[in-house]
């Protein structure tokens, strides 16, 4: 048997001191990748989280100051570099990495899938402020998508009956697991079925809500059917799902997103005590405002009838005044009424009816004489146009090949009606059509040379008349 006594004896204080040394001094900078699972920021600020891979997790704390520093929110499931040291935390007996930097490395499996289809969906207008509708100040009725079991109903149910009592509906549907996508959005599209004024009230709000949870767990809210049917809400719609550092893609679809499902039901109704002491408080000043108005507008009233003259002079000079304008009308007037009279009278001399006639007589010669100034014109006109359409029919007759024609002389054409220019275009035997000035007559080429024609002294012998040319062979 071993001798243990001279061993050194440790307590449990010095012993956790004594690791917790060699645990610093051996990791005191380490460079850590894994994913993060739980990510907690209480109201101290600073953040407890969990580093983890397939075979192990580590649990991790950022001082507020560090985290103040990032540049990106960490959420779980987010791929992380961490570096700083690790520690030992004595009251526990366990180890963590107290992170001084942190970036990402890269998203896991499943949040790549939710950046891709947020960035779907976005792109799609499904997230956009306009969008957006207000929640209404004072609701009759407030619709619930959520398990009718758990916490969260009851939390919702127990806040709304202490803010402002109002008609709540329910719309029990799972909120994890197989089918629960379909049953969200189904609630949702249900509550916008409903009519107004039918057996089943219509809400005026609704809240989709569900605890907190990992990725995992609240995954039914990142499904596109639940996205869509939130987006096409007619009804206002506030969305709870998770804790205040918990996002879902339902979130960035809804008109108002809460923090948690009790923050829901805050955002929904006001506080029927504090609304009633607000008009109260409010028909109070009101009331004590206009009394005091009443008072200061008599006092002012008084005040300033002491400073007013009496009726009687404000009036005296405007009556006075009404006196002269009228006397002064009366005298325009009448001036008026002679200038016009005496104008009236020099028309009425100027349009008597012997004026009148004399002036027609003399119109109506000047009318005579410019007629006959224009039918000599127009005769003058005719007569030279007259003259030069002879000039012109002269010219042209005297142009016209039918003169030619007339002096003996004719067209030849050959059988495709085309004018013969040279003996060379015509062969023995061609048919050829004579145009004289009377008529035409159809010939053809006969064979052999034509002698010369002798001259035969002029005046002794008359040229045969074209038009006694009868059909037969030509040369």
């Amino acid at each position: 048997m071993t001798d243990l006594t001279n061993a050194p004896e440790y307590t449990v204080s010095d012993l956790a001191r004594a690791l917790k040394r060699t645990v610093e001094t051996e990791y005191g900078h380490v460079r850590v990748r894994g994913e993060l699972g739980r990510v907690t920021v209480p109201k101290s600020g600073h953040m407890y989280l969990d580093l983890k891979d397939a075979e192990a997790v580590i649990d991790g704390v950022m001082w507020k100051g560090v985290v103040s520093t990032l540049n990106f929110r960490p959420e779980e499931g987010l791929e992380v570099i961490c570096e700083g040291r690790l520690s030992t935390f004595p009251g526990r007996s366990k180890y963590q990495i107290i992170i001084e930097r942190m970036e990402p490395a890269g998203a896991g499996a499943l949040m790549a899938l939710l950046e891709e289809r947020k960035r779907k969906l976005a792109a799609e207008g499904l997230f956009a402020p306009e969008r957006k509708r207000a929640i209404p100040y004072l609701p009759r009725v407030v619709g619930v998508v959520t398990s009718p079991t758990g916490a969260v109903i009851r939390d919702i149910l127990h806040r709304l009956d202490d803010r402002f009592p109002v008609h709540v509906l329910i719309w029990p549907v799972l909120v994890q697991g197989e089918g629960a996508a379909a049953q969200i959005a189904a609630g949702i599209e249900g509550f916008n079925a409903l009519e107004a004024g039918g057996a089943v009230p219509r809400p005026d709000v609704l809240i989709v809500a569900r605890g907190g949870g990992s990725v995992e767990d609240l995954w039914a809210f990142n499904e596109e059917i639940v996205v869509r049917a939130a987006a096409a809400s007619d009804i206002p719609l506030i969305s709870a799902v998770g804790h205040e550092t918990d996002t879902t893609l339902i979130d960035f679809a809804s008109d108002r997103r809460a923090p948690t499902p009790t923050g829901a039901a805050e955002m929904a109704v006001p506080v029927r005590r504090e609304l009633m002491e607000r008009i109260e408080g409010a028909r109070a000043r009101l009331s004590g405002a206009l009394l005091r108005t009443v008072e200061r507008k008599e006092a002012d009233l008084r005040s300033a009838s002491r400073g007013l003259p009496r009726p009687e002079s404000l009036l005296g000079d405007a009556r006075q005044r009404l006196d002269y304008a009228h006397e002064a009308l009366v005298r325009g007037l009448t001036l008026g009424i002679e200038r016009r009279r005496g104008t009236l009278e020099r028309l009425t001399v100027q349009l008597r009816p012997r004026s009148l006639e004399r002036e027609i007589s003399e119109r109506r010669q000047r009318l005579v004489q410019a007629g006959e100034r224009m039918r000599s014109a127009k005769l003058r006109r005719l007569g030279d146009d007259s003259r030069r359409l002879a000039a012109l029919t002269s010219t042209l007759e005297a142009l016209s090949y039918h003169n030619v024609l007339k002096r003996g002389y004719a067209i030849i054409e050959d059988a495709k009606g085309k004018l013969v220019r040279s003996a060379g275009d015509l062969a023995p035997g061609d048919g050829v059509t004579l145009r004289l000035h009377d008529g035409e007559r159809a010939a053809a080429i006969a064979g052999g040379s034509v002698p010369p024609r002798k001259e035969k002294p002029a005046g002794k012998s008359k040229p045969a008349k074209a038009g006694s040319a009868q059909q037969g062979s030509l040369f």
